[in-house]
């Protein structure tokens, strides 16, 4: 009972986020007294453009493939299920580092190939393989793989959103777009949030795997810097170190957006 109480009594007090905080400052302290912490941290911070590019980009337009095919599994029609279904399941077997090669090096050539069959209908110039940079194949890869996660997520969220809303909506006269835009999708929103969030730091992390690429994201410049001072503590410390920063602000900025949606009524 008295454990009981404890537990009830309020939130713990996050010691995690302490120790991190410490962790942090330690490197940030070695950064200031260390040149060669310095000279990493200069060098590294090239990358952060690239890798918050990576990140937003491909989220984005996993956003948008996630939300057709989570329209597509809730579709009436059997075929945009079965369809749906497919690519879920395809793409969520295949492994990030595999897919990125392979859109890469394999489904790259034949998108080429394609528009190039396409434009010489219409007189247009070929293009060649170097008209598609690395770090937008790298951008189609996790587009293509995170679409698939996030189609679930949006499925469950829309598919939790209650009948009788759907119903209201239905007797106010609203078109099924307007009932989408207007009474399901915000409220699913508030639903899908968390492991919304949850996907998009995960994709901060995952945007590192474009380093094989050789795109120059942090983790290619901290193996670049590494290979040519033989620094491999110091630079992977602060490479570390800015991913931390990175995904450890959007988890707490997560967090306090759901605070606040969660104090909101209705």
């Amino acid at each position: 009972m008295r454990g009981r109480r404890k537990q009830e009594s309020g939130p713990d007090f996050p010691w995690w986020l302490l120790a991190l905080g410490g962790l942090l400052l330690w490197l940030f302290a070695e950064i200031l007294s260390d040149e060669h912490y310095r000279a990493a941290l200069v060098m590294l911070s090239e990358g952060i453009r690239i890798t918050v590019l990576v990140s937003l980009t491909a989220f984005g337009g996993a956003c948008l493939l996630g939300l057709a095919l989570a329209m597509m599994a809730l579709s009436r029609r059997i075929w945009l299920r079965q369809i749906a279904r497919f690519y879920v399941e395809l793409m969520r077997g295949i492994p990030m580092m595999v897919l990125l090669l392979y859109v890469a090096f394999a489904l790259a050539p034949l998108l080429i190939l394609g528009v190039n069959r396409v434009g010489g209908l219409f007189g247009a110039e070929p293009l060649t393989t170097r008209d598609f940079p690395l770090l937008w194949r790298a951008v189609l890869a996790l587009v293509l793989a995170y679409g698939a996660f996030l189609a679930e997520i949006f499925r469950a969220g829309i598919g939790a959103v209650n009948q009788g809303q759907t119903e209201a909506a239905d007797a106010l006269g609203l078109s099924r777009w307007q009932r989408f835009r207007l009474v399901v999708l915000p409220q699913a929103f508030r639903l899908i949030l968390p492991p919304l969030g949850n996907d998009f730091i995960a994709m901060v992390k995952d945007s590192s795997l474009v380093a094989v690429l050789g795109v120059t994201d942090i983790a290619q410049l901290a193996k670049v810097a590494s290979s040519a001072s033989f620094r491999y503590m110091e630079t992977y410390n602060v490479a570390a170190m800015l991913y931390l920063v990175m995904t450890l602000g959007l988890s707490l900025g997560l967090r306090w957006i759901e605070r606040r949606l969660a104090a909101r009524p209705g």
